[in-house]
């Protein structure tokens, strides 16, 4: 399989926030912009391994600047690092004051995404090939977040008797 880019695969979707996407203030909601993020990366991780994606899981999500009614978001989603069949894809959220022309990284997430078949499946993908330095460092914070997400999976199942597959008796 022919690996990718991350420029190959990168994402930039634009919002215009609406009044029906504010809070009582006049802030964009935090759903609303989680929500967007999950479109962005999930665009780009479907760009780069050609299929259905689902998101597996939402590593960080940070809320840095309030989004208010009227403004720009830019949301730009890359590829950081790829597995057998998920993809990490940083997304960064831009704001624009239209009238100003003012712009300011207003929140930052990394989700993982499951490459899928026409089944439903979990599917190979194409392998990542980092280009830049901010790329080579992306993706080797990426593996290390990778490996740490993996070590807390295997603590909770080992601690945790429901997640570990145990005999529920709901009668105790």
């Amino acid at each position: 399989m022919k690996g990718k880019t991350p420029t190959e695969s990168m994402v930039e979707m634009t919002e215009l926030v609406l009044p029906n996407d504010t809070n009582i203030l006049g802030n964009l909601l935090g759903g609303r912009m989680m929500h967007w993020i999950d479109i962005a990366g999930a665009m780009a991780a479907s760009r780069h391994s050609n299929t259905t994606v689902a998101t597996a899981c939402v590593d960080r999500l940070d809320f840095r600047h309030p989004i208010r009614v009227g403004e720009l978001i830019m949301l730009r989603a890359k590829l950081t690092w790829v597995g057998k069949t998920s993809m990490e894809v940083k997304v960064k959220v831009y704001a624009e004051n239209i009238k100003t022309g003012a712009t300011i990284l207003t929140n930052k997430a990394y989700l993982t995404f499951v490459a899928l078949d026409e089944e439903g499946k979990p599917t190979p993908v194409p392998p990542l090939i980092p280009e830049t330095d901010e790329e080579k460092k992306d993706y080797q914070k990426a593996e290390l977040k990778r490996i740490e997400r993996q070590k807390r999976k295997e603590e909770k199942l080992k601690n945790n008797p429901i997640e570990n597959n145990e005999n529920i008796d709901d009668n105790n």
